[in-house]
């Protein structure tokens, strides 16, 4: 293949290292009016009464709303296919606020110093609640977070929100009870991940105004154009035909931009005002008011012979959604669903898990979704398993791992066409040197530690999320490809590009691909669930099909011959038997000439019945110092089996900054909260991530398996890599030093106290 697994440029790379003018805020009108939100110092409360009086009065002031001037109906603002899994449980604003942060009024001013100026003017008289912070102890509290009567699911989700629960399920498969009877040795642990913060490094940021058709124009940073359209009419409560969404350079989301944070306020003043409207939130709204990854605390019973081999696995995870349930009901379960398949020869697993309201923070979908949080917890136990049995965790696991053409009952009885993950294990130990090395060495001082673990994802959501896309052929001889994928960064506008240029034969500069708009771009779900190169590339393969299909038999009309004769190499049209030949570009211009051809268009959609795993291993190497506790990793490896790779320098990328969000999961980053529910972590000076200095030495590869789904054989790879370094580093740690810390960010005091919670 001439551009398949091919370290192709992205497309945009020149533009965003010249600086040119491609994000959202660089786009901005000068008379755009600037949105500021006011919001809640409380985490529970009522608001009496607002007097906006001496606000209105400031220069520049032009509208300030409050509850009573917005629809009082209820959304989601989750980016997920119609109808929803998330409840409609919020307004625009609402009289009861729900954390600190919550919004209580929108601002509209000229500028940003008078809306400043009459944020400090505003009023609020606030009947206050005793708020409900901690998760554990949600279900069945006096306290509930929401009471209001226009509350609504539209799909089943085991929702009792009168008992604080969004939702609640369980999966069981085979006999738990009598297969925990025949094991030999019974483990029963709870582990702890804390909310984390994306931490991209664009904010969230939109604007809005009205065309000449009298049609609302939103522009946003956005990884669900699509969804965000949906978002804002039923906020607005004005048909989709009057809305336009434009995603411009998206400047990072990792998940936190499938949640529609800021798009409903510019929609609602710009469609009140029928002025421009421009809203950036400032870095501690987007640590303090937007959302995280869900805090989930998980008990993991595992059972086994004393040979190893692994009978039961038993996970209950508890998940706090915060004030809102956007991604609460989908985003558990993964935590099972996305863990227990990796051990998929027990006799018997169960897999039960509550979501709770809180007055924290809503928490949203962050890469991994789910499948991060239950992964530490399973993958650690297995761990813990290994010490207990006295075995090397890597043939443990050897014994145990799924493998090809195997049914995988917790993962909804897919069956796992391509898997290459005992080769991903037996390449990653020889990449860090694991048989020459002991899981314990004393290095002096430190002592350093070995620690494995394994991860699966998905491609996709198989028989709910769609792509399509439309090629064109256009004069000259070169293509358009219109796309409803958004790249947040990931490079799928050169991904894509490189798929239809193998299938049509041509170069990749020959194909344009175009951002997304919602008037003008083929619907897509959006840039989530790792479902770009899988699903939207499934599209483009189809389209290109069509599309090439389409140009060998109008050059069959057109040169005057059947089209069984035609052979098409990319640059020219050849009919041999008939001595007749035609460039690709004169065959266009042809095509573009008034009465003499047809203008060719093909276009197609996909929607993936399966939804294939990639799988990846990660084995941690770390010095723990003997005196202080101080944490040193000294080298993480990793073997990816995602399928074909597309673009090897994409691919590698992908893995390597997944790696890093992992280890500062594992290591640095925390949220939390007063007693009065105020978060702590509101800057990079108190939330902690990761510099290059700290995540040591990063090693990629790959092993590879085709998918026969996929294009190319291609598989996801956007989530599947940030899984690992939590458990592998864990473990690496409690072999170094002794102390197994269940609850992240792992600290030297944890280890110096052998005290596993803050």
């Amino acid at each position: 293949m001439k551009h398949i697994s091919q370290p192709v440029v992205k497309k945009d790379a020149y533009a965003l290292l010249s600086g040119k003018p491609v994000y959202t805020g660089d786009m901005v009108p000068k008379d755009a009016l600037i949105l500021k939100l006011l919001r809640s110092p409380h985490a529970y409360a009522r608001i009496k009464a607002i007097d906006t009086n001496a606000a209105l009065k400031i220069p520049g002031v032009v509208a300030i709303y409050t509850w009573k001037d917005v629809p009082d109906v209820r959304f989601t603002l989750a980016g997920q296919t119609y109808p929803e899994p998330s409840p409609y449980d919020r307004k625009i604003l609402d009289e009861i606020v729900r954390y600190v942060g919550d919004e209580v009024a929108i601002i509209a001013a000229e500028t940003q110093d008078a809306a400043e100026k009459a944020m400090k003017l505003i009023k609020v008289d606030y009947e206050v609640y005793e708020p409900l912070l901690d998760f554990t102890k949600a279900i069945d509290n006096e306290i509930i977070v929401h009471q209001e009567d226009n509350y609504r699911t539209l799909c089943e989700i085991g929702n009792a929100r009168m008992r604080n629960i969004c939702s609640q399920g369980e999966s069981c498969v085979g006999d738990i009870d009598a297969a925990f009877a025949d094991c030999d040795v019974i483990l029963e642990r709870d582990y702890h991940t804390k909310a984390n913060a994306q931490a991209m490094m664009e904010t969230f940021r939109s604007y809005a105004y009205v065309d000449t058709f009298e049609r609302l124009n939103v522009v946003s940073s956005t990884q669900v154009p699509f969804h965000v359209r949906r978002m804002v009419a039923n906020a607005l409560e004005i048909p989709k035909s009057k809305i336009r969404v434009v995603k411009p350079r998206i400047g990072g989301g990792f998940g936190a931009k499938q949640t529609g944070c800021c798009e409903i306020f510019t929609g609602f003043v710009t469609w009140k005002l029928k002025r421009p409207s421009y809203i950036v939130y400032s870095r501690e709204e987007t640590f303090t008011a937007s959302n995280s990854r869900h805090e989930m605390k998980m008990h993991v019973k595992i059972g086994a012979k004393k040979n190893g081999e692994i009978l039961a696995i038993d996970l209950h995870t508890l998940s706090n959604t915060g004030a809102y349930g956007e991604h609460g009901s989908t985003t558990v379960g993964l935590s099972g669903h996305k863990s227990l398949p990796l051990y998929n020869h027990v006799k018997a697993s169960r897999f039960t898990y509550d979501v709770v309201y809180t007055n924290t923070m809503q928490a949203g979908a962050y890469r991994g979704y789910g499948a991060t949080q239950g992964q530490f917890a399973v993958e650690s136990a297995v761990n813990e398993l290994a010490d207990a049995l006295h075995m090397d965790p890597c043939e443990l696991r050897f014994m145990n791992i799924v493998g090809e053409n195997e049914i995988m009952s917790q993962y909804y009885n897919e069956h796992l066409n391509s898997c290459a993950l005992d080769r991903c294990l037996k390449k990653a130990m020889e990449m860090i040197g694991w048989k020459e090395k002991q899981l314990c060495r004393d290095m002096g001082n430190k002592r350093r530690g070995l620690g494995v673990a394994l991860s699966m994802q998905g491609s996709g959501i198989a028989n709910v999320d769609i792509a399509s896309v439309i090629i064109k052929l256009q004069d000259d001889g070169f293509y358009t490809l219109s796309i409803g994928a958004t790249d947040m960064g990931t490079g799928c506008d050169t991904i894509l590009a490189q798929m239809a240029a193998e299938c049509l034969d041509c170069e990749v500069e020959q194909v344009v691909t175009q951002a997304v708009d919602t008037d003008a771009s083929p619907y897509d779900t959006g840039s989530y669930a790792s479902a770009t190169t899988y699903v939207t590339g499934m599209a483009v393969v189809k389209a290109c099909e069509e599309l090439k299909q389409k140009i060998i038999n109008e050059a069959s009309i057109l040169m005057e011959v059947p089209k069984e004769h035609i052979c098409f190499d990319g640059e020219l049209i050849t009919a041999v038997e008939d001595k007749k030949q035609m460039s690709l570009k004169d065959f266009a211009n042809t095509c573009f000439e008034g009465g003499k051809g047809e203008v060719l268009i093909a276009n197609a959609s996909h929607c993936s019945p399966t939804s294939p795993p990639p799988f990846m291993v990660g084995i941690a190497e770390v010095d723990v110092d003997k005196l202080t506790g101080e944490i040193s990793l000294v080298d993480y490896v990793s073997v990816v089996d995602c399928g074909t790779v597309i673009n090897t320098n994409l691919a590698k990328i992908q893995a390597e900054g997944g790696i890093a969000q992992g280890i500062g999961m594992a290591l640095y980053e925390d949220i939390s909260y007063s007693k009065q529910g105020k978060m702590r972590n509101r800057s990079f000076l108190q939330y902690k991530i990761p510099t290059r200095l700290d995540v040591g030495t990063i090693r990629v590869d790959f092993e590879s398996s085709y998918e026969d789904h996929g294009p190319f054989g291609a598989k996801s790879i956007g989530e599947v890599v940030i899984n690992t370094p939590a458990p592998a580093i864990a473990s690496a740690i409690a072999h170094a030093s002794g102390v197994q810390i269940r609850t992240l960010p792992i600290t030297a005091e944890k280890i110096l106290l052998k005290k596993d919670e803050d």
